[in-house]
């Protein structure tokens, strides 16, 4: 297989967490973003949407979309369980994957795309105004996860999953789309130190 990659940007970051949780390794092929070599007819061919990250399988086919990436690995190598065992588990662990991509990493990643400067190449127009109000979506998420975060140790139970990989990595964007953290949100903090130490985490910036 051959994962086509971006150091640097969220969410082929996720995929390299997991892998890295995994202890699956994959060879990759750089795309640079900013260089725009993904608009270029070469990878349109393997992704139309022309968007990172997107992983050619060993029978020709290309399989795009972060989560749908993991959700591939994790059938192919199910240990350890990074998305749910049995009907019950699952079905709540895609409740939470969807909650923080949809409440927290969306807002934070829009709030980039339409603030950063370097970020101009890629959104066209940027709306500054828009830009702001995701930010303000994005505080209001992290003291919601903060108070649901008292209770356990992870996002979606004591079991650290990929809605834990989405959240750290929107909390891992947040200086570049100039979105302050709450000191107060002390829970949150304590998540974040904890899978900040991962081993995989750590191996995959």
């Amino acid at each position: 297989m051959l994962l086509y990659d971006t150091p640097g940007a969220p969410n082929p970051r996720r995929v390299r967490i997991f892998l890295a949780e995994k202890g699956v390794t994959i060879e990759t092929r750089d795309v640079n973003l900013m260089a725009l070599e993904h608009r270029r007819d070469e990878f349109a061919r393997i992704n139309p949407l022309q968007s990172v990250p997107a992983l050619l399988l060993d029978d020709g086919a290309v399989l795009t979309e972060s989560v749908a990436i993991c959700r591939y690995i994790e059938g192919l190598h199910p240990e350890p369980p990074l998305m749910g065992r049995g009907a019950r588990e699952t079905a709540f662990l895609e409740m939470w994957q969807r909650r923080m991509e949809f409440q927290l990493f969306a807002p934070v990643a829009h709030a980039f795309r339409h603030s950063h400067p370097r970020m101009t190449v890629l959104e066209q127009p940027q709306i500054p105004q828009f830009a702001e109000v995701q930010r303000s979506r994005a505080v209001a998420a992290m003291r919601w996860l903060d108070d649901e975060l008292a209770g356990r140790a992870h996002v979606a139970g004591e079991a650290f999953t990929i809605a834990d990989i989405t959240a750290f990595v929107a909390l891992e964007l947040t200086h570049r789309a100039r979105i302050d953290i709450p000191d107060a949100l002390a829970h949150l903090a304590r998540w974040r130190a904890g899978v900040a130490a991962r081993p995989g985490v750590a191996a995959a910036r």
